[in-house]
C-alpha cells in the first residue's frame, strides 16, 4: 500500500468513526485523533489534543492516579511494603499484574507480590479509618520485620471521608523510627494515572531524596550510573543491566524494579541518570538535575538499531575507555541480531501492525518492529502528554494514525477499515481482538513472555512476534473483513 493511499484510508477512518459521535464530542474527539508522517513540520504529533479529561460515557482504558502510583512507581520497591488504604478492591487488583520480577525471599525481606491493604468497610467509611491504619502498620511492622519501609497509598474513598494519612504516617515514623510515606494517591484525582506518577515522584523528592544515612560512607567512581523508570517486567532492568555493565559502567541504583530502599537513596550519587519511561519519571530525573547537579537521558533498548544508537550516545557520557568498549559490545552482539533478523524477517516482512499502550512503548517499540521488516500503521497513549506525541514524530516510518486516550468503540473501528496483521495492546484490548479474529500481542507485560530490552531479549521479541501471527491458531478463525468478503 503507497503512502498516498495508507494516509487517505487513515483520515477516510477517522472520519467515519467521529461520525457516530453526537456533536459535542465529536467536537471534542476530532482533536485527539489525527495522522503524521515522518516528513513535514507540524502534523498530529505537534498537535494532538492529550492529557484531558474522557468524554463521559465512552469506555475509556485508562488507569487512574491510585494505578499510576501503586501499580507502577511504588510497589516494585521490592523490600518496602506498600498498604493499600481503603477497599480490599484496589488493592488486590494491583497486585502483581505487571509481572514486576524481584530477587529476594518472599515475605521475609521482599513483598511485591504480597497484598496488603486496610480492608475498608461501611463502618469505616462512616466513623473514618486513621485507627485502623495505625493499627495495620504496627502489625505489619511485628510480623515482617525486615522490611525497610512502608508507603500507604490512598484509594478514592480516603479522599472522600479525609483520612488524615499524612499524621498517621508521621506518627508512626516518629515512634519506630522506620520510613514511612503516606502517598495521596486517590484514583479520582486528575485525568488518569499520570497524576499517580507525578504524586509518586514528589513523595520520592520529599522523603526518600532528604534521607542521607545510606549515602554517608557511598564511595562513588567515574561510572556510576542510575537506571530510571525501568519496572523490570519480565526481566527488562536485568537485560539493560547486564549490557550497562558490560560497558564497564555501574550500575547503582534501578528504579523501581526489582529496587530496595537504598538504591532510591543513593541514586544521587550517580554521573548519568539514564531514563527509560519518560511518562512516569521525568520529574523525578528533573529533581536530581536541579537539586544535584546530576544529567540525564532518555534511551531505548528495543531492538538492535536503537539499542545501538542508546548505547553509542551513553557512552558518549563517558570517557573514550567506555566508548571504545561500547564498540566492542556492539560489535559482540551485532552478529547475533543480525542472525535474528535473518530468521523472522522472511516471516514477518511488511507485515502491518498497530499499536494502543502506555508509558514510552508507543514510540519506543517501532524501531524494534522496523527491525523485522514490519511497518507500523497506527499508534497512540492511553495517558501521554504534548510532549510524548512530539517525541513519536522522529520514531514514525511512514503516515501513521495517531490517537490519544482511545476508546473501545474506535480502536475496533480503526482496525476494521486498516486492517492490521497485529494489534499490540494492553490486557484490557487483548481479549476484544482475539474474539475478532486477529493476531495480538499484550504489550504491558509481554503476555507472560520477555524480557524484551537489550540485544539478547530481541531475539524473544522476534520469537513472540512470530508465533502470534504464523500460529497454526488463525486457520481456524477469520478476521471481520475476511468474513464479510464470504458473505458477500
Amino acid at each position: 500500500m503507497g503512502p498516498e493511499t495508507l494516509e487517505s484510508l487513515q483520515k477516510q477512518a477517522i472520519a467515519e468513526v467521529l461520525e457516530a459521535y453526537p456533536e459535542k464530542a465529536k467536537k471534542n474527539r476530532a482533536k485527539h485523533l489525527g495522522t503524521d508522517n515522518p516528513e513535514g513540520v507540524k502534523g498530529s504529533c505537534d498537535t494532538t489534543r492529550s492529557n484531558k479529561q474522557t468524554v463521559p460515557g465512552v469506555m475509556s482504558q485508562r488507569g487512574c492516579a491510585y494505578a499510576g502510583s501503586k501499580g507502577v512507581v511504588w510497589g516494585p520497591i521490592k523490600d518496602m511494603i506498600h498498604i493499600s488504604h481503603g477497599p480490599i478492591g484496589c488493592g488486590q487488583y494491583s497486585r502483581g499484574g505487571r509481572r514486576n520480577y524481584y530477587i529476594g525471599t518472599t515475605g521475609i525481606d521482599t513483598f511485591v507480590t504480597m497484598n496488603f491493604s486496610t480492608d475498608f468497610n461501611e463502618k469505616d467509611i462512616v466513623f473514618g479509618g486513621d485507627k485502623k491504619l495505625k493499627k495495620a502498620l504496627e502489625e505489619i511492622d511485628e510480623l515482617f520485620p525486615l522490611n525497610n519501609g512502608i508507603s500507604i497509598q490512598s484509594e478514592c474513598p480516603i479522599g472522600l471521608i479525609g483520612d488524615d494519612i499524612q499524621a498517621v504516617a508521621k506518627v508512626h515514623k516518629k515512634e519506630t523510627g522506620h520510613q514511612t510515606v503516606a502517598v495521596s494517591c486517590e484514583g479520582f484525582r486528575g485525568v488518569s494515572q499520570s497524576l499517580g506518577h507525578h504524586i509518586a515522584n514528589d513523595m520520592i523528592r520529599d522523603h526518600v531524596m532528604p534521607d542521607t544515612s545510606h549515602r554517608k560512607d557511598f564511595e562513588s567512581t567515574p561510572y556510576d550510573v542510575a537506571i530510571i523508570g525501568d519496572y523490570n517486567i519480565g526481566g527488562d532492568a536485568w537485560s539493560t543491566r547486564l549490557i550497562l555493565e558490560e560497558m564497564g559502567l555501574r550500575v547503582i541504583a534501578q528504579w523501581s524494579g526489582d529496587a530496595t530502599y537504598k538504591e532510591l537513596a543513593i541514586a544521587p550519587k550517580a554521573k548519568l541518570n539514564l531514563l527509560h519511561c519518560y511518562r512516569s519519571m521525568n520529574y523525578i530525573s528533573r529533581h536530581m538535575e536541579q537539586e544535584f547537579g546530576i544529567p540525564w537521558m532518555e534511551y531505548n533498548f528495543f531492538g538492535p538499531t536503537k539499542t545501538t544508537e542508546s548505547l553509542r550516545k551513553i557512552a558518549s557520557f563517558f570517557d573514550e575507555k567506555i566508548q571504545e568498549q561500547t564498540e566492542k559490545v556492539i560489535a559482540k552482539y551485532t552478529a547475533m541480531t543480525d542472525a535474528v533478523i535473518a530468521k523472522f524477517r522472511p516471516m514477518l516482512e511488511g507485515k502491518k501492525v498497530m499499536l494502543y499502550v502506555g508509558g514510552l512503548r508507543p514510540r519506543h517499540v517501532i524501531g524494534a518492529y522496523e527491525d523485522l521488516g514490519m511497518e507500523v500503521i497506527g499508534t497512540g497513549y492511553e495517558f501521554g502528554h504534548g510532549d510524548d506525541y512530539k517525541r513519536t514524530k522522529e520514531d514514525l516510518g511512514r503516515s501513521t494514525l495517531i490517537y490519544d486516550d482511545a476508546n473501545e468503540y474506535e480502536l475496533e473501528e480503526f482496525v476494521k477499515k486498516l486492517r492490521p496483521d497485529l494489534v499490540a495492546a494492553g490486557v484490557k484490548e487483548k481479549y476484544v481482538f482475539q474474539k475478532m479474529g486477529l493476531p495480538f500481542r499484550q504489550m504491558h507485560s509481554w503476555d507472560y513472555s520477555g524480557p524484551y530490552h537489550g540485544y539478547d531479549a530481541f531475539a524473544i521479541f522476534a520469537k513472540d512476534m512470530d508465533l502470534a501471527m504464523n500460529s497454526p491458531v488463525w486457520n481456524h478463525t477469520k478476521a471481520p473483513w475476511d468474513k464479510e468478503v464470504e458473505g458477500a
